[in-house]
């Protein structure tokens, strides 16, 4: 799987979606890295468990700095590392059981604090790793492991969460066009502010939806994957509901708004801060009689 990681011994199964997400990753890194003319190594790949996980560990050449960190906790990781380091470009990769599931209660906060960090999502509606059970996106009466008479809860609509959520960047692909999806992954890496980039990768063992996305004419499947019209506005914010009402799975970027981001209100604080030294500082805790 990796030159780097030649003691990694896992595999994802033939065809599995992601490996056209670490294919459009990887160039989209190196293409971030060539246009700010900073070396690979500042970026920071943060990931979840699940097949997406292994991702951190499969980027080639000068490898960015990776943590793979626990289940649904992509995100406060991520704000730790921006906070700490705000100079390095922080992504967080991981799957729509990992990030929607557990991890959905930090998307409000990280959208509120519109956190300058990039999270790429590989949906494909099971959960992958652990043989199949069913997701928060996988569709209501779907027959998996842990649904064996059918889903009784509905799916999430990931993008309308995170429109609702005022996540400032959303753009939506599919994992069998990487060099497309690099150029997505690149432009939200290039927006100040909380970017998600939500690919439907699809599960090759547990749960195959690529004739489902990209159609079979022959066969009288139309596809729900479409591009989204040219003449689309992502900067309207009626606009961007439009697409997300009509039916299917649009393909590109959806809404995209700049606002300021946490960074940037803390350093206008840090300037409104009184300045002390660390003596003063510990002068505070000194108790006076």
């Amino acid at each position: 799987m990796s030159k780097r990681n030649p003691e990694y011994d896992f595999a994802w199964c033939p065809g599995c979606g992601d490996f056209g997400v670490r294919r459009a990753l990887q160039v989209a890194l190196e293409g971030y890295s060539v246009e700010h003319e900073e070396p690979q190594r500042n970026n920071v790949i943060v990931a979840g468990i699940g097949c997406s996980g292994n991702m951190v560990h499969l980027v080639e050449g000068e490898q960015p700095f990776g943590i793979h960190g626990i289940h649904g906790r992509t995100l406060p990781i991520a704000f730790g590392v921006k906070m700490g380091r705000p100079e390095l470009n922080t992504v967080v990769v991981a799957g729509d059981g990992d990030f929607l599931s557990i991890g959905a209660e930090h998307l409000g906060p990280a959208a509120n604090r519109n956190v300058d960090i990039t999270a790429v999502i590989m949906d494909n509606g099971v959960y992958g790793l652990t043989k199949g059970q069913s997701s928060p996106t996988s569709e209501f009466g779907a027959i998996t492991t842990s649904t064996p008479l059918g889903k009784i809860e509905a799916p999430v609509s990931p993008l309308k969460n995170y429109m609702a959520m005022g996540v400032s960047y959303i753009a939506s692909y599919y994992s069998s066009k990487p060099r497309v999806l690099a150029k997505v992954i690149q432009e939200a890496m290039n927006h100040r502010g909380f970017s998600i980039v939500h690919v439907q990768s699809p599960c090759t063992t547990y749960n195959d939806t690529y004739d489902i996305l990209k159609g079979k004419p022959r066969e009288g499947i139309k596809g729900l994957a479409y591009d989204i019209p040219e003449e689309h506005n992502p900067y309207s914010e009626a606009a961007a509901l439009d697409i997300l009402n009509q039916p299917g799975i649009p393909l590109g970027v959806i809404y995209k708004q700049e606002n300021t981001t946490l960074q940037d209100r803390y350093e206008k604080l840090q300037e409104r801060a009184p300045q002390r030294t660390n003596d003063e500082i510990l002068d505070t805790y000194l108790l006076k009689i």
